[in-house]
C-alpha cells in the first residue's frame, strides 16, 4: 500500500456571534425562577434537574440557579438527569456531574443519584411510563436542558426539557421503556405521551431552556413552565434548528473526528452532522443521504469528559486502538442496549498510529485519491469552527465569505509515533 497524503490548510468557519449583533440573552435567571415556582408555597424542597451533556457554562447556570431558589425559602435537591448514562450507576452518575463542577459541597445542595423507579401507569398509547422516585418526592421539579435537534429521530421536537423529562428523569429503566416504545409507535409519538402523563402526575415546575448557536455558546436562557411545556419547547426547536453548525463542505471523502464523547452528542458524534443515522448506515455512495456525503470517518480519540463511554464509535469506519483501549465497554454496551442503538458500540477496523488509519481509509477511497482527496478534519461534531482540510477542497472554500484561510498548504504532518498533533480546544482569534 502507498498512499500519498494530501496537502492541508487549517480554516476558520466564521458563525454569527452573539456578541457581535443585538444580543438575545432571553430572560435572567431570577425571574425565570420566580415565575416557576411561583405557585409552590415556600419551605418545601426543589429538585433541579441536571443531565450529561456539555453545555456551555453549566455549572455556574447551576450555581445561579441554586442561589435563586434557596432566596425565596426553598431547598434544593440536586437530580442526576441522564436516563443509563455513567454506567447506569449512582456513582457513576455523580461523576459525570461533578466533571462538570456540580459538586454538592460547593453547592451547599444534596445530590440524590438514586437509580430507583416508580412506574407511574400506562401512557395513552399503552406504554407504561418509569419515573424516578427520588424526583416524585420532592415539592417542585425544574429542570435545566439545551434545547436543539435529536440525534436518533427528526420531527418538531428533539433533545431539551420533555427529553429529559421522559428519559433522563426515567433513569435506566425508564429510558429503557421509552427506547423499546419508540421502536413500536415513533420516537416524537411516544416522547410526547410519555411527557403528557408525567407533566399529569408528577410535580413538575418546569425548566430552564437554553440555546446554543454554532459556536457552542449560549445563544439565550428560556423559562418554561410546565403548563405550556409541549407547546413552547417545539417554538424553541425552531430556533434551535436554525442555530445548528454544519461542515463547510456537504462532499467529502474521509472524515478525521479528533475526539467523540457524550459531552459532545448523546450519539458520540452527531449525525445531525455527519449524516449518519445511529442505527446503521451504508457506505456505499448511492445510499448515504443528500447531505452530507461521506465515504469514510475515522474517529481518533475519546474525551476524558465521557468516561469511556465510546457510543457513537461505530458509525466511523476507522478508528485508533488508542480510542479502543480507552473505551469502557460494560459502560458502553448499557448505554447502547438502552437506547437500542446497537450499532453505535460496534468497534470499527482500528490501527496503532494516525498514520496508519490514514493510510488505509484513502485507500479505500480508490478514485478519490487519484482526484486528491477531499480530506476535512475537524475537533468534534460540537465545535466546528477551527478545521484542517485537503488541497482538493481549497477551491471551494476560498470564496466562502464565512471562510478565513489561516495557513498555506503543508502535507499533512505526523510526529514520531505516526499520530496527528491535536487541533487546538478553541479556534484562533480571526
Amino acid at each position: 500500500m502507498k498512499v500519498t497524503f494530501p496537502r492541508m490548510f487549517s480554516l476558520i468557519q466564521r458563525t454569527p456571534n452573539p456578541h457581535d449583533r443585538e444580543p438575545d440573552q432571553g430572560e435572567p435567571v431570577d425571574a425565570i425562577v420566580g415565575h416557576l415556582l411561583a405557585e409552590v408555597p415556600s419551605g418545601g424542597c426543589v429538585g433541579l434537574a441536571v443531565g450529561s451533556r456539555g453545555i456551555a457554562g453549566l455549572g455556574s447556570l447551576i450555581a445561579t440557579c441554586c442561589t435563586a431558589i434557596k432566596a425565596r425559602g426553598f431547598t434544593v435537591r440536586i437530580l442526576p438527569a441522564m436516563g443509563s448514562h455513567g454506567g447506569a450507576t449512582s456513582g457513576g452518575q455523580k461523576q459525570v456531574l461533578a466533571s462538570y463542577g456540580v459538586d454538592q459541597e460547593q453547592l451547599a445542595c444534596p445530590i440524590d443519584a438514586n437509580m430507583e423507579t416508580m412506574d407511574l401507569g400506562p401512557s395513552s398509547l399503552g406504554t407504561h411510563v418509569h419515573w424516578s422516585r427520588a424526583a416524585s418526592q420532592v415539592d417542585a421539579v425544574v429542570m435545566i436542558n439545551r434545547v436543539k435537534p435529536h440525534t436518533d429521530f427528526k420531527g418538531s421536537l428533539g433533545s431539551g426539557l420533555l427529553k429529559m423529562l421522559v428519559v433522563g428523569l426515567g433513569k435506566r429503566e425508564g429510558a429503557a421503556g421509552f427506547h423499546r416504545a419508540a421502536m413500536q409507535h415513533g420516537y416524537e409519538n411516544v416522547l410526547r405521551a410519555h411527557a403528557e402523563h408525567i407533566l399529569r402526575a408528577m410535580p413538575i415546575a418546569g425548566g430552564l431552556a437554553i440555546l446554543e448557536n454554532a459556536r457552542h455558546e449560549r445563544h439565550s436562557l428560556h423559562g418554561v413552565h410546565a403548563k405550556v411545556m409541549v407547546e413552547q419547547e417545539e417554538e424553541l426547536f425552531k430556533i434551535a434548528a436554525g442555530l445548528m453548525p454544519r461542515l463547510p463542505s456537504d462532499d467529502l471523502d474521509l472524515l478525521i473526528v479528533d475526539q467523540i464523547g457524550k459531552n459532545l452528542s448523546g450519539s458520540g458524534m452527531d449525525p445531525n452532522i455527519i449524516g449518519r443515522g445511529v442505527h446503521g448506515y451504508s457506505t456505499h455512495f448511492a445510499e448515504q443521504p443528500d447531505s452530507p456525503r461521506i465515504k469514510r470517518i475515522m474517529v481518533r480519540d475519546l474525551s476524558a469528559e465521557s468516561h469511556g463511554n465510546a457510543i457513537g464509535i461505530g458509525m466511523a469506519d476507522f478508528t485508533t486502538s488508542r480510542l479502543v483501549r480507552a473505551m469502557n465497554k460494560p459502560m458502553t454496551f448499557v448505554n447502547a442496549m438502552t437506547a437500542m442503538t446497537l450499532n453505535g458500540a460496534k468497534i470499527p477496523i482500528h490501527f496503532e498510529r494516525d498514520d496508519e488509519v490514514i493510510q488505509w481509509a484513502l485507500d479505500t477511497l480508490v478514485d478519490a485519491v487519484n482526484a486528491g482527496p477531499r480530506v476535512l478534519r475537524i475537533r468534534d461534531t460540537l465545535n466546528l469552527d477551527f478545521m484542517e482540510a485537503s488541497e482538493a477542497l481549497l477551491p471551494e472554500l476560498q470564496s466562502r465569505e464565512e471562510i478565513k484561510i489561516l495557513s498555506p498548504l503543508e502535507v499533512m504532518a505526523f510526529n514520531q509515533e505516526g499520530q496527528l498533533k491535536d487541533l487546538p480546544r478553541q479556534a484562533p482569534l480571526s
